[in-house]
């Protein structure tokens, strides 16, 4: 029987099945486990959480006589009264990137937190919690919802030494946009963030003196790291309630158009679209990021690169929808318009790629600073356009990312 009670009631040897309350607001990623120290409890307690639900048939029960708020007999009833709650408090109406980026800084923090622990449980041989999974991609969901490209953004400020774990992030988010850019029904939209905030899982079989390795691999060392698709399904099989999805994803996203990927070296409509857009997110997400080996690239000028790149590696129709979905000038990219400012790129415009909305913050002509403003490149009657995009490691602005996102360096 299940039981769903007050936090002050729980007590070592309870077995916690559910949080009551928005995912973001659970102190721990896993949200099935025995209570096994009082220090756990506290941590619930301290939290915005007031209620949990308890399987008493897996842990201790409540002492007689004790009140619960309600009981169940089945785990789909708790399922159910869970998504009632959560689809009631879900806010995905549409919002500038301004006002998202706190919302988003805050989720990422705790995406970070919640991948981490999944890829150490995965280390451990635990199964993977495909529930903790749904919730977390719930939330990185409804904010691509209010706008795409905040949480996108954010995720690509990941460092070097969390790379791994915010690479799951930021493909999950570019799944997600990427899948309704494709007009995709909302159910796969979320199977597809699930394959992508999954698809690199197997990477937790891999030695992390290679995995973290801040030099070239060597062969011997990438044929290693080349078996995480493959470790990485046989990780998802053991988990009872798997997207079929995420399977596919995770054992194909490094299959290529013309058939030179791997593991299975599948070509064209041997792979499946999901596959093929984990492909082009996975590889977005990397060459735009710092790695342990190199400093990421500009986002428009890694679009440019992955264009050249595009035949015979990438689905052409997923990759156009790819670049509609991110913008041909992505939030965070460095641009000069044909006045002589600088300016960085903060909004999309969705009528037209090619007037996004900029910062603009320094003037070539006086060789200075200036007070940032902001300019729609798409109002009518703007005579200001883009002529080129600009390297940042040649300007090397200190608060680049400040500029764009509004955000001090310590909240992101």
């Amino acid at each position: 029987m299940l039981k769903r009670i007050g936090v002050q009631q729980l007590t070592v040897g309870m077995y916690l099945k559910e949080f009551c309350g928005p995912w973001l607001e659970h102190p721990f990623w896993r949200s099935s486990f025995v209570l096994s120290d009082a220090k756990d409890i506290a941590t619930i307690r301290a939290s915005s959480v007031r209620e949990v639900w308890i399987d008493c048939a897996k842990g201790l029960d409540l002492p007689p006589g004790e009140a619960v708020v309600s009981v169940a007999e089945s785990e789909a009833q708790v399922d159910a009264e869970l998504a009632v709650a959560a689809n009631s408090v879900r806010d995905t109406a549409r919002a500038p990137s301004a006002a998202e980026f706190t919302r988003a800084a805050k989720i990422v923090a705790n995406s970070r937190q919640a991948v981490t622990s999944m890829f150490a449980e995965a280390r451990m041989g635990r199964t993977v919690d495909t529930g903790g999974a749904r919730r977390l991609v719930d939330e990185i969901s409804d904010s691509v919802s209010r706008s795409a490209g905040a949480l996108i953004s954010l995720a690509r400020l990941k460092t070097a030494d969390d790379y791994t774990y915010m690479h799951s992030v930021a493909v999950c988010a570019l799944m997600i946009a990427l899948a309704r850019q494709l007009g995709l029904a909302e159910e796969e939209v979320r199977s597809a963030g699930i394959a992508g905030l999954l698809h690199d899982l197997g990477k937790a079989a891999i030695p992390l003196d290679i995995l973290n390795k801040p030099g070239k691999l060597t062969d011997a060392e990438f044929a290693i790291v080349k078996t995480h698709p493959e470790k990485g399904h046989e990780m998802l099989l053991q988990s009872s309630d798997i997207d079929p999805v995420a399977l596919d994803v995770v054992l194909h996203h490094h299959e290529k158009d013309d058939g030179s990927g791997y593991p299975k070296r599948l070509r064209g409509a041997a792979t499946s679209v999901y596959a093929k857009m984990a492909a082009v997110c996975d590889v977005y997400d990397a060459i735009t990021s710092n790695r342990p080996y190199k400093t990421g690239w500009d986002p428009a000028e890694s679009l440019r690169k992955m264009a050249e790149w595009s035949t015979g590696h990438f689905d052409p129709l997923v990759f156009q929808a790819f670049v509609k979905s991110i913008g041909i000038y992505p939030i965070g990219s460095l641009v000069l318009l044909n006045c002589g400012r600088i300016g960085v790129v903060i909004e999309q415009n969705e009528k037209s790629l090619l007037h996004p909305q900029v910062k603009v913050f320094f003037s070539t002509r006086h060789a200075a600073r200036m007070l940032p403003e902001v300019v729609n490149l798409a109002r009518p009657g703007c005579r200001q356009t883009i002529i080129s995009r600009e390297d940042p490691a040649k300007w090397n602005f200190p608060d680049l990312n400040e500029i764009w996102s509004g955000l001090p360096a310590s909240s992101r």
